[in-house]
């Protein structure tokens, strides 16, 4: 019985170093994959940054044409209070 267990023991002792050999080939494809991907991380982290750049320059372009929108529609908001008062004078006139 004794000799059994001793079997069983060094048949799972001689399964080790395969098991480690596998272990350490997934470590090294894991290794070699982070380290593909360190380069196009930072490609894509460039690329972001370009991005936010562009939406900033976007939003400062869009808060002027705000602004100008905003200048022109009280110009227009004046040639109509302009335009009602000749209206009431040439009414006036008329009657």
């Amino acid at each position: 019985m004794a000799d059994e267990s001793d079997n069983i023991i060094l048949e799972h002792l001689r399964h080790i170093p395969g098991m480690v050999d596998k272990v350490a080939t997934k470590v090294d494809k894991l290794e070699t994959d982070i380290a593909d991907l360190k380069p196009r991380m930072l490609g894509f982290e460039t690329t972001m940054g370009h991005v936010m750049a562009q939406v900033g320059h976007l939003q400062v372009q869009i808060a002027r044409q705000t602004g100008r929108i905003d200048r022109i529609d009280g110009r227009l908001d004046q040639i109509e209070g302009r335009l009602d008062g000749i209206e009431k004078r040439l009414d006036l006139i008329h009657a």
